[in-house]
């Protein structure tokens, strides 16, 4: 009986790291793997857009070729981030925000901007924010901005190339 109980406790213990890991450890390591890809040769703070996706050129797993893609690896740690986009007109986009742990912190597509711009900051707790602008509240400094814009035709990517680099991603004050 006392060899089960000890069974027992050592499996408990294997469980509880396996859940641990796998809930609460893995999703930061791979989003700072992610980051660190992603960041090899793009600023932080600020997009950089990313040429369209063919066999040679795909900077993420796979990528769909009907999209453009823009990226915004950010760090709070130097004060809250803006980031801006126009909607694309006759076209889907979307801006979207990842936290540390993979969490969606913020999506707004074209449908929700209306015509409108887009304006959203991003902050830690206590950071002081602009008035009158959307916050999104982050628990932790860095995460990663995305932009997609849907083409319908590839040799479109010419003409929505330029509207699409109106996107922002820059530290507030500066």
């Amino acid at each position: 009986m006392k060899r089960w109980i000890g069974f027992l406790i050592v499996a408990a213990l294997a469980g509880a790291g396996g859940y641990y890991g796998t809930l609460h450890a893995a999703p930061a390591f791979l989003m700072n793997k992610a980051l660190d890809r992603i960041t090899i040769g793009s600023p932080w703070n600020h997009f950089t857009h990313a040429p369209q996706v063919n066999a040679r050129a795909q900077s993420v797993v796979r990528p769909s070729p009907d999209l453009l893609y823009s990226i915004c690896p950010f760090d709070l740690s130097a004060g809250p981030l803006e980031v801006t986009a126009e909607p694309i007109p006759g076209r889907y986009s979307s801006i979207s925000v990842f936290d540390s742990q993979t969490n969606v912190a913020f999506v707004r597509n074209d449908e929700q901007m209306a015509g409108r711009p887009m304006r959203v900051v991003l902050a830690l707790a206590g950071q002081t924010v602009p008035a009158s602008v959307q916050v999104v509240r982050l628990a932790a400094p860095r995460g990663v901005a995305l932009q997609r814009v849907l083409l319908a035709d590839p040799a479109e990517a010419a003409t929505v190339d330029p509207l699409r680099r109106r996107a922002t991603c820059r530290t507030v004050g500066r």
